[in-house]
């Protein structure tokens, strides 16, 4: 969320039901410190049971201007602050906007795993006006905008296929998104402030998918390649949510130990889903006429209320304990009317801290997933029905303990975690699918008929040892060890796809001081992860007509791709000058060019010898190699 409120995805780039995207939208340029809770977290967040991350924008600078102006291969981006009128009190501005194309890559010869050239800007700002008696309020907004076009009719290599598109189609690919609001914050008197926020939303995902049917030619001068013998729009869709956001707060100082605070959180959802389709039969070659998947125009709201206690019960303990309750519109089934939280810190020494915590936690679905018109097998179309599904439950909890260290700018924390699922959506027939596994693909789900009857669990152990910046140097290492997995309608203990297992990185850069005015920096980080899991048998017919991968619920998860292994690579030099300073960057991504997995694809008749024991028709493929970044900034 950001400045209390429950955004859109903030990435380019994203696909119905997900929060990520391959580019980000969000800027540090423009951000002030901001909170990341797992395992636990204070009853003011709700409608999550994985993590909250909450963001919060800084105030422009409101005593004098400055500004930063970037070019680079990721885009060329500009930034400016400073005051709107004179003295301690002026309000202030910010502003940060960004454009970029990729097509200098292709220039450069460099491989970004497809011939497509992503096309995205963004940017935010915000204007601050200070109220008398320490009153504030503040206007703030963020947008991201992107395109693609994913053509493989252009592909004439027969070897190869683009790394983020379907093998059998051209795709025309965008997604928008944009939020803005008003923030008021306001202390009533020495214990007591208050604030609120008002703001509006709208997020679209746009697409037309072109089916293709390809044979290999003779394309001339002894060449050959894939030659597109005909093609025909096979799906066109545009979804698009707007939504209403609003909160109010009441924080209340007790005594010189304890504190209140009491809230609510509200939105209001209005959504149109529009969707249709030619579901193209690869068994037959039949492409019939077009239906409607989505038809979907809906309002309904989401309410969150919460009181959260926090109490120091003596110099060294602190007891924080809250209850909030979650209300979906959409249907009788969405509502959780407690979910208590509690978490208890212990500083047992100077340098030592303990911690737990624990609660309970539900969360909703992806909007589009209670609209759909399904389609069996057999190409009946059955009405989804939105009331059958509510929401997704967890019960967790977590400890640790952290350390930091007399005279050195070190810090050490080991956290150990238990999570339990329930009420997970599932499929009414018997099958190995689960929300849970929802998210690890590029495209939407398509579930037969849900219910909440699924569960699943998770633990894990998490270790950090982080060396703060200081005498030129800093250092940041963690590693995770956990198992997570996962029960479907049919009742078989299955790991989730995301189950790694482990998880280790590893961040350092030294800074050297070249003269009293330049900073050479030499950096570099290293991650690797447990791969992903799939079935180990393709369900043929079902592949065939849906035009990607499906596996037999026998054997679903049973096999693992190989780990994710990444090094990169820092180089920056920085010229600082009175009132002015430049700064040169390059980052070398994946320095070895390792091949990691992005996805498994399916070309019907491919035999693919790379991996000789999945079927025939899926070969792997991979993310980005080398991958070098340059950029050439001046701060003014």
């Amino acid at each position: 969320r950001m400045e209390g409120i429950n955004i859109p995805n903030p990435n380019h780039f994203s696909i119905p039901g997900t929060g990520g995207g391959p580019v980000t939208i969000l800027n540090n340029k423009f951000l002030a410190n901001s909170d990341f809770f797992t395992g636990a977290w204070p009853a003011e967040y709700g409608n999550a049971i994985a993590g909250v991350f909450d963001l919060q924008m800084r105030d422009g600078n409101n005593q004098k201007f400055e500004g930063s102006a970037q070019l680079g291969l990721l885009g060329t981006e500009l930034m400016l602050e400073g005051p709107l009128g004179k003295g301690a009190k002026a309000p202030s501005f910010l502003a940060v906007y960004r454009y970029s194309t990729l097509s200098l890559f292709q220039s450069l010869n460099i491989n970004l795993g497809t011939n497509a050239i992503p096309r995205y800007q963004d940017g935010a700002f915000r204007v601050t006006f200070p109220q008398k008696n320490g009153g504030k309020i503040a206007a703030w907004g963020m947008f991201g905008v992107s395109d693609i076009d994913i053509l493989i009719s252009e592909q004439t290599d027969t070897s190869g296929f683009e790394s983020y598109g379907s093998t059998d189609r051209d795709q025309y690919f965008g997604s928008d998104m944009f939020v803005g609001g008003i923030n008021y914050s306001k202390p009533i008197n020495k214990t007591t402030y208050i604030k609120a926020g008002v703001a509006a939303s709208t997020a679209v995902i746009r697409a037309v998918n072109t089916k293709l049917q390809r044979e290999i030619g003779d394309l001339g001068g002894g060449q050959f390649g894939w030659i597109v013998t005909a093609n025909d729009t096979m799906l066109n869709y545009t979804f698009k949510e707007n939504k209403i956001h609003g909160f109010f707060s009441y924080n209340k100082k007790l005594s010189t130990r304890s504190t209140l605070q009491a809230g609510i959180n509200v939105d209001l959802y209005m959504l149109n889903y529009q969707d249709s389709v030619r579901q193209f039969d690869g068994v037959t070659g039949i492409l019939p006429p077009w239906r409607k998947q989505w038809n979907t125009q809906a309002q309904w709201p989401v309410v969150q209320p919460y009181v959260s206690y926090k109490s120091r019960l003596n110099e060294k303990t602190t007891f924080t304990a809250g209850v909030t309750s979650l209300y979906l519109g959409v249907n009788d089934k969405s509502f959780m009317p407690l979910e208590p939280r509690v978490g208890l810190s212990y500083q047992a020494t100077a340098t030592d801290r303990f911690f737990a915590g624990s609660g309970l936690h539900a969360q909703g679905q992806a909007p589009y997933l209670y609209y759909y018109a399904m389609t069996t097998q057999n190409f009946d179309p059955l009405e989804h029905n939105p009331d059958r599904i509510g929401l997704m439950k967890s019960a967790q909890v977590a400890g640790g303990w952290e350390r930091t260290y007399k005279g050195l700018p070190v810090r050490t924390k080991i956290e150990a975690y238990y999570q339990y699922l329930y009420d997970v959506p599932v499929e009414v027939r018997s099958s190995a699918f689960s929300m849970v596994n929802a998210g690890s693909g590029f495209g939407r789900i398509w579930p037969d008929t849900l219910q909440n009857t699924g569960t699943g669990r998770n633990y894990g152990l998490e270790l950090t040892a982080e060396r703060f910046f200081a005498g030129g140097v800093y250092f940041l290492a963690t590693g995770s060890l956990f198992d997570a997995k996962y029960r479907g309608s049919d009742g078989v203990l299955r790991n989730t796809i995301f189950n790694g297992r482990y998880a280790f990185n590893l961040l350092a850069a030294k800074e050297f001081k070249l003269g009293p005015n330049n900073r050479f920096t030499l950096g570099g980080k290293f991650t690797t992860v447990g791969g992903r899991w799939f079935g180990d048998k393709v369900n043929q017919n079902a592949t065939l007509r849906a035009g990607e991968i499906i596996f037999e619920n026998e054997g679903f998860n049973t096999v693992q791709n190989r780990a994710y292994q990444r090094l990169d690579l820092k180089l920056g030099y920085k010229w600082n000058y009175p009132n002015l300073a430049w700064e040169f960057g390059l980052d070398i991504s994946n320095l070895t060019g390792a091949k990691n997995i992005l996805t498994l694809t399916y070309v019907p008749g491919l035999d693919n010898v790379d991996t000789p024991d999945i079927d025939e028709g899926i070969r792997e493929e991979y993310q980005l190699g080398l991958f070098p970044v340059f950029y050439l900034r001046c701060d003014f």
